[in-house]
């Protein structure tokens, strides 16, 4: 054999290499599905548990031993029990010296005890290697298969090697692992499971308070009013006419609340005239929600879509039009067409289209398999540039809708406009501030200040002072 042989044979992979034996302290519902899923990546699995006895549960290929066996053939160790039961591990701390123990436990309720469970394994097993892992992924996932919703694990340790042993492991069974840091970051891991849709908190109340008060405002202008001055029982509305009067609302006016953060962040920029200052806390929050506010915008633009697909069909609509039908049959009278109404209702019609299919392609756009192909400038354009585009097309859908009716006295019931003109307001005020603000004097030191150009670069020195001095 040759020089030039033994190099390639030498830089050939090994796949004979067998993966190191991982043992699991605990034989409950997650320690058997990763047990499972690791003996199908090619792990040997030892199981560590009280009883020595077999249990049909058990993945057949996995040993079952106790638990300072268990430990001894395995230089990683998957803590699946509960907090409370971490004290047998104390007595195995000499066993257990200079392994990596994976601690995947959870808790009750948020920041339960003062430091986390895997900082608590810590202090109880000085001598290992602890990293925090697993805790966001269910066994009802892992036995499933369906890990779509839960791929992502997510992993923290302060000791590199030990962590990227595990990650090794996360890879192996299919998940995704992201480097979370030090163990100081396990408090904020083991919250995350137990917090119930955060970012969506702030967007469903506000829209459970805006339809609440939209559905009441038309319910006194369309269905009251009617029946205490024209006599007339449109209590009807509330099924159909009302809802498909508030999505379109709702739906405007959140996605001009999409903007409208970005919009205050320009003017506060510009008045401090540097970006190295933190916004005030709620614009902060604001800004962190402002995906799920215009997926909730979206979910209302598509009921109003389909609502008003529906029209044709309902009951009122057939016998208003058969009506006026029977009355020009009657009258020997046709009305002809009018090219004006004809032209509003077209481009009100395609206004509405454009509108939304642009607003449909906003909400594609930020999913993460979508966000995630394309690259910053091109995720920023469709987000801002065509966002914009998308509220000027949905106001002007709006204005010609009821562009008409703004003089008319008659739209003003108990001197309540209708609520199309209340849901103009604020797209109108982003549009107007944001059409400000692209003027060259304010765009060009807006510009600057991002980049890192500060007016008064006197407060990032003693900004920058004050950090170094508490780092010392």
């Amino acid at each position: 054999m040759n020089k030039n042989s033994s190099n390639m044979m030498a830089l050939a992979p090994n796949t004979s290499n067998k993966r190191e034996t991982v043992c699991i302290f605990g034989t409950g519902d997650f320690g058997r599905a990763l047990g499972y899923k690791m003996l199908q990546a090619g792990y040997p699995v030892v199981y560590g548990s009280r009883s020595r006895q077999t249990s049909s549960l058990i993945p057949k290929d996995a040993e079952v031993l106790s638990h300072t066996e268990a430990a001894q053939k395995a230089a990683i160790i998957i803590i699946a029990i509960q907090r409370q039961h971490y004290n047998f591990l104390t007595p195995l701390a000499e066993v257990l010296h200079g392994k990596v123990l994976v601690d995947i436990s959870n808790n009750l309720k948020l920041n339960q005890y003062p430091e986390s469970n895997a900082e608590y394994l810590a202090q109880l097993v000085p001598g290992a290697k602890v990293v925090k892992a697993f805790n966001t992924v269910s066994a009802w996932a892992l036995q499933s298969g369906t890990l779509d919703a839960s791929r992502q694990v997510f992993v923290c340790g302060d000791d590199m090697e030990a962590k990227q042993m595990v990650m090794d492991i996360v890879r192996a069974v299919g998940l995704t692992p992201l480097d979370q840091g030090s163990l100081l970051a396990a408090q904020e891991i083991e919250n995350y499971p137990l917090q119930l849709f955060p970012m969506w908190k702030f967007p469903i109340l506000l829209s459970l308070g805006l339809v609440t008060f939209f559905f009441f405002y038309c319910l006194t202008r369309d269905v009251i009013y009617t029946y205490i001055y024209e006599k007339k029982n449109f209590s009807f509305f509330i099924a159909i006419s009302i809802p498909n009067r508030i999505c379109p609302i709702l739906a405007l006016t959140l996605l001009s609340l999409v903007y409208l953060p970005g919009v205050l962040a320009a003017i506060i920029q510009l008045y401090r005239g540097t970006k190295y200052r933190r916004f005030p806390d709620w614009l902060d929050k604001w800004m962190l929600c402002r995906k799920q506010l215009g997926l909730v915008a979206l979910a209302f633009a598509f009921l109003h879509a389909v609502y008003t697909l529906i029209i044709p069909i309902r009951s009122f609509v057939r016998w208003r039009i058969s009506s006026q039908t029977i009355s020009q049959a009657l009258n020997n009278k046709t009305e002809p067409l009018d090219i004006t109404n004809a032209w509003i209702s077209d481009s009100y019609l395609a206004l509405g289209i454009l509108g939304f299919f642009l607003f449909v392609l906003l909400g594609i756009t930020s999913l993460p398999s979508v966000s995630n192909s394309v690259n910053w400038r091109e995720f920023r354009f469709v987000q801002s540039k065509l966002g914009y585009l998308t509220l000027i097309l949905c106001t002007a859908h709006t204005l010609v809708y009821g562009g008409k009716w703004f003089l008319s006295p008659s739209s003003y019931r108990w001197y309540l406009p209708s609520a199309y003109m209340l849901s103009l307001i604020v797209p109108c005020i982003v549009l107007v501030v944001k059409f400000v603000l692209i003027f060259p004097c304010l765009d060009k030191p807006l510009t600057r200040i991002r980049q890192g150009w500060e007016r008064n670069p006197q407060y990032s020195e003693q900004s920058n002072y004050i950090i170094n001095k508490s780092a010392v």
